[in-house]
């Protein structure tokens, strides 16, 4: 879900982003840094995307506490569906009517960010949360400097309903394409739809080729491309070679050039949440997702099952790299310095244990590891961890102009319409590369 530009700020991102694995540090009880000012009437905007049960009730009773705790301080919540806050957040940063609250990504997004003067640096005002969040915290720093802290840092893999893999005779997960597209086979032959993909947002479609990505490239070739935005290695072809492949196996659920990605009873994760298709590529949050999705809030309860991108023939990357990222809060430019308070307090022991206890991601400071309610969630913290990199959303990585252009190539294959070699010169002239 994801995206950025990337420059200077980039190269700490490859680098940093492979870090992301052993990301987490000791935490703390104290969680406010308590310098806000005391005995103001203060009001802070926080815009969230955690919109269905039980995130949003959870972040409500989050901010209810803090008031208490901080009279005076007020909290002024909007809770957005993710791709209605994406845009509203674009908007807001063009008028310059940012919320004080926001979600920051990473990545070149971010150093457009930091380079637009819009986003509050961190560095020493939030230091103790800083040393909390640990190493999580460098795919969120621009030349040495931080700016948001991450609350979530996750991968992206297959959710898969182990019920109906069964019905189709699937006694193992697939480790390859070649078994991906046997699992596909089987999965229709027993009249169920494989897989579901919400392209018509985009992204989830492009989450595919960014894994061909991963899997067919060297991590120093993406790591170089990021700062680079050279895209003249041929790993880049083989990757739309790879997807124009498994579009020609026809996976996808009916209608899938305009199903959303998680709006509503036709988006792609209800269709898995509520059984009408077998698996769907995702990241650590679609559990949460699900549950504010199906009216049990179970989504898949005890049929859920999950297992990593397979490895591709011929492949130079390295077949435990995950694609993933995070999410981190951050304070605009000219947010009251009670903001970095609240920031700081919701990476709080409290708060980042409860936010694992109710499946909302995976947190990164590490106190809350051992509260991450649901399985499928636990056993990501172990891939997320002894991955040997966690490589970023590419359309965040490389920013938003190269990774709008990326995305809107890619969803062009999908709709039979852009060729792999399209895809890599859509890419190439968008970054003025070609």
């Amino acid at each position: 879900m994801k995206h950025p530009t990337r420059m200077a700020s980039a190269v700490a991102l490859g680098a940093s982003i492979a870090l992301l694995a052993a990301a987490c540090s000791g935490g703390s009880d104290e969680g406010s840094t308590g310098e806000a000012s005391e005995g103001a009437d203060v009001t802070l905007t926080w815009w969230h995307n955690s919109n269905n049960e039980p995130g949003r009730g959870f972040y409500e009773q989050a901010a209810a506490d803090y008031e208490a705790d901080h009279p005076g301080v007020t909290i002024e919540i909007q809770a957005l569906q993710h791709e209605d806050m994406l845009t509203k957040l674009d908007a807001a940063f063009q008028t310059g009517d940012t919320p004080d609250v926001y979600m920051e990504r990473g990545g070149g997004e971010l150093a457009d960010h930091v380079e637009a003067e819009l986003t509050m640096d961190l560095t020493d005002v939030a230091a103790d949360a800083v040393e909390t969040v640990g190493g999580s915290v460098a795919g969120w720093q621009v030349d040495g400097r931080t700016y948001a802290l991450p609350f979530s840092v996750g991968v992206v893999g297959f959710w898969y309903n182990t019920e109906l893999f069964e019905q189709a005779g699937i006694t193992e997960a697939p480790t390859t394409m070649d078994e991906f597209d046997d699992a596909v086979s089987a999965l229709r032959d027993a009249g169920i739809a494989p897989v579901s993909v919400g392209a018509g947002d985009l992204w989830p479609a492009a989450h595919f080729w960014y894994y061909f990505a991963v899997r067919q490239c060297a991590q120093d070739v993406l790591s170089e491309a990021v700062t680079s935005l050279d895209f003249s290695d041929e790993c880049f072809l083989r990757a739309g070679e790879d997807l124009e492949h498994l579009i020609g196996t026809e996976p996808f659920n009916e209608g899938f050039l305009a199903t959303p990605a998680q709006s509503g009873p036709t988006s792609a994760s209800a269709l898995l949440a509520t059984g009408q298709v077998a698996m769907e590529l995702a990241g650590h949050w679609e559990p949460g997702v699900m549950q504010g999705l199906t009216e049990d809030q179970l989504g898949l309860g005890e049929n859920t099952g999950w297992f990593p991108f397979p490895q591709v023939d011929g492949g130079e990357g390295d077949p435990a790299a995950t694609l993933g990222g995070g999410d981190a809060w951050a304070c605009s430019a000219d947010a009251p310095p009670e903001c970095v308070d609240f920031i700081s307090y919701l990476l709080s022991d409290d708060v980042q244990i409860g936010f694992a206890e109710n499946s909302m991601g995976l947190p990164t400071n590490q106190a809350a590891s051992g509260s991450v309610a649901d399985p499928a969630l636990a056993d990501l913290l172990t891939v997320r961890d002894s991955a040997p990199y966690v490589q970023l959303y590419l359309d965040t990585a490389f920013g938003e102009n190269v990774g709008g252009a990326m995305n809107d190539a890619i969803g062009l294959m999908f709709a039979g319409d852009a060729s792999p070699q399209d895809i890599v010169d859509a890419i190439q002239s968008a970054a003025g590369t070609a």
